[in-house]
């Protein structure tokens, strides 16, 4: 039994922030901003809340999907930013979307999130526990980020996105989904959100040190399961990495040794989007018909913990 994604959706919210807008706030220009990350804007949310967010994408999902709600078996929501540690998110979108056959849970990791979320639902899939998957990836990065530090708040955005499993037969599992996943836990006080140290916690980086370790651990994980799935690169028909910065795609691309066109971004408009940012990118290219059955895509995604974690599927 493997999961195929067959539904996808995201949720956006209305209010764009461009870099002119943001430099009024920190010092910075649009320029800086665009040189160094290659952002241009992000949306923030209002009003809406973290499981809002996610139970919007996930009715996306599954409309696309031709499934109904009641036919969800597991919630699994991957979030950094949640306004609530319980309930928990997912049980909150089961709330929300009316899925009364479900149980889910929530998985921190940061913005490795999502394909960790995606990981552990094809598991359940491929063991037999559950037959259909909700995946979601939902952040309000805006409410965690300090807006007097312009070194992380100029890289964040708001957003959710989600996708639809449903589990069939397979001949092969392995050849339609090999996973990986690390993390180096010594590492963690590169990117950390701490509670009970400050009066609002915010976010805390260094930068160069996780633009190093994402530069070096995303090739080394693309080259893993090309490897583990016996696939060669010039067999992927694309490559979704995180959404964090131009630069660290660009550089992945180089190192493994394929154009930047089977790297395909979104971070221009929506900025960092954490958990969220593989599944709206995906959502996107699924609307656009880009996504044809058959094609094998790697995901990939990277962030705190220190977490890096892949994916090699058949749409």
């Amino acid at each position: 039994m493997i999961g195929r994604i067959c539904g996808t959706g995201s949720y956006i919210p209305s209010h764009r922030m461009d870099n002119v807008e943001l430099s009024s706030l920190v010092d910075t220009s649009d320029e800086w901003i665009r040189e160094r990350t290659g952002i241009q804007s992000r949306h923030l949310a209002k009003q809406e809340t973290v499981s809002f967010m996610a139970a919007k994408a996930a009715e996306e999902a599954l409309a696309d999907s031709g499934l109904k709600a009641e036919e969800i078996d597991l919630i699994l929501v991957a979030t950094s930013s949640s306004e609530t540690v319980f309930p928990n998110t997912s049980c909150e979108v089961q709330k929300a979307i009316g899925a009364v056959h479900a149980w889910g849970y929530d998985l921190n990791a940061a913005c490795s999130g999502f394909i960790l979320a995606l990981n552990t639902a094809q598991s359940y899939i491929r063991s037999g526990l559950v037959k259909t998957a909700l995946v979601i990836g939902a952040e309000k990065m805006s409410r965690i980020v300090d807006w007097k530090d312009r070194g992380t708040c100029i890289l964040f955005g708001d957003g959710a996105g989600a996708v639809v499993l449903r589990g069939e037969e397979s001949e092969s599992a392995e050849a339609v989904y090999t996973a990986m996943a690390h993390s180096a836990g010594d590492k963690g006080e590169a990117l950390t959100l701490q509670y009970g140290t400050e009066e609002t916690p915010v976010i805390r980086m260094d930068g160069q040190a996780v633009f190093k370790f994402a530069v070096r651990k995303v090739p080394e994980i693309i080259e893993e399961m090309l490897k583990k799935a016996d696939v060669s690169r010039e067999d992927v028909d694309y490559f979704v990495l995180h959404q964090a910065n131009r630069r660290i795609i660009e550089a992945a691309a180089k190192r493994v040794g394929v154009e930047i066109e089977r790297f395909p971004m979104n971070l221009g408009e929506y900025a960092n989007t954490s958990a969220a940012s593989v599944p709206i990118l995906l959502n996107e290219m699924n609307r656009d018909g880009k996504l044809k059955r058959g094609q094998k895509i790697i995901l990939a995604g990277f962030g705190a913990g220190l977490t890096w974690a892949g994916c090699l599927m058949e749409w």
